[in-house]
């Protein structure tokens, strides 16, 4: 049930909420209709969970609709009992999910505002995930999901297909929640797994739909090809046991070369574009790691290079650490190590496990295994955590 609710409940929310047209209803009935289901299915899954959710949903909603009884809610139950047909013309943008993120990143919500509730809402993602996306505490993430809603309701926002022209002013928005939507699924920050292949898939879902209903746009294509470029190292981040391999270490006869090829074809289209932004120049790092054959021949020089037109066109103290693990290739651990010193990221785990990794190189075991302490500390992904111990156990 746990793995149906993740695949399911985005889909079931965007589709109740077209229906609907309030997405707040939308999701109390989808939550009710899942609650249905633990009794409803407790012999036999349905061959389509995510239709029985909707309909349950709809129903459900329509009986909320009658006693409450009030005359302003007569034609929003006249829609419930006779919906638009599936293939009714919606506009430019015919997927339900993708639809939905593009209504949920309206310019009267605030960007931190958008990106968390549509994460919340459509990615499937816990508050506590969604706030460790955002380095962020989970009462801070919950209040900016309360207030966009509020907000919603108040300014009477409605869910309707944005039209063409406003396509481009939400882009920002869009692009940031697909690509933390396949961040939480790549690298999930609690868990028994260390991918989410639901939300990997989703997110590419998403990101190939953005790039062909804006393919002029160049951010849009540049965040296809980086997540294409990532997932195409999934199958071998864990070995036979399941244990995290870090990337020097990965067996690269198993990466899918096809994702490799066509995320490279799609970073060329970027580069003759020569309108560089964040996303196109984190798929060129990815595309030189996936030109190497081995760890041994990466271009590091090039790929630090990367990483300082990327702090420029978005600096970030995550952007900085990645940086340093590139810096430690080309001048060394120690130079590295320097330079992750005043980071702002206490809280973040990879922080602990860069310097933990930096510190065994100089040959200070001690505060290396410090640091590894603390990144078991911060991490509750089962995988990291064994990872963590090995290295811990190695350390002696």
């Amino acid at each position: 049930m746990a793995r149906i609710y993740r695949e399911e409940y985005g889909r079931c929310v965007a589709t109740l909420t077209r229906v609907l047209g309030d997405l707040s209803l939308a999701e109390d009935m989808v939550q009710e209709a899942f609650a249905a289901a633990l009794t409803a299915w407790a012999d036999r899954i349905p061959p389509n969970p995510g239709g029985w959710i909707v309909v349950t949903a709809r129903r459900r909603a329509i009986d909320r609709l009658r006693r409450e009884a009030k005359r302003e809610q007569k034609h929003a139950e006249a829609v419930l009992v006779h919906p638009p047909p599936e293939h009714e013309e919606v506009g430019p943008v015919a997927d339900d999910q993708l639809r939905l993120i593009f209504t949920c990143c309206h310019p009267a919500l605030a960007p931190e505002a958008q990106v968390a509730l549509t994460l919340r809402t459509l990615g499937g993602l816990t508050t506590p995930e969604v706030a460790r996306a955002f380095l962020a505490p989970e009462s801070t993430i919950a209040q900016r999901i309360v207030r966009a809603k509020k907000k919603i309701a108040s300014a009477r926002i409605p869910y309707r297909v944005p039209a063409d022209h406003d396509l481009p002013d939400r882009l920002r928005s869009v692009l940031a929640v697909i690509y933390l939507i396949f961040t939480q699924g790549y690298a999930p920050s609690s868990g028994t797994e260390l991918v989410r292949t639901d939300l990997c898939a989703e997110a590419i879902r998403l990101a190939r739909l953005l790039a062909a209903l804006m393919p002029d746009e160049e951010e849009a294509v540049g965040l296809l090809a980086l997540l294409l470029l990532t997932e195409s190292r999934r199958q071998a981040r864990t070995d036979s046991d399941g244990a995290l391999v870090p990337l020097a270490e990965q067996d690269r006869t198993r990466w899918d070369a096809d994702l490799i090829a066509e995320g490279h074809a799609l970073v060329r289209w970027c580069l003759r574009r020569n309108r560089p932004g964040s996303y196109q120049v984190q798929a060129a790092i990815a595309a030189v790691h996936g030109d190497a054959a081995t760890a041994e021949a990466t271009d590091w020089h090039q790929i630090l290079a990367l990483y300082d037109q990327l702090h420029t066109l978005a600096p970030s103290p995550v952007v900085a650490l990645n940086r340093a693990v590139a810096l430690a290739e080309v001048a060394g651990p120690a130079q590295a190590l320097a330079a992750v010193g005043d980071l702002d990221l206490e809280g973040y785990y990879l922080l602990h496990a860069t310097r933990a990794d930096l510190l065994t190189r100089l040959g200070r075991s001690t505060e290396a295994a410090q640091a590894w302490r603390r990144a078991g500390e911060l991490t509750e992904n089962e995988v990291e955590q064994r990872f963590i111990a090995a290295r811990l156990a190695a350390l002696g």
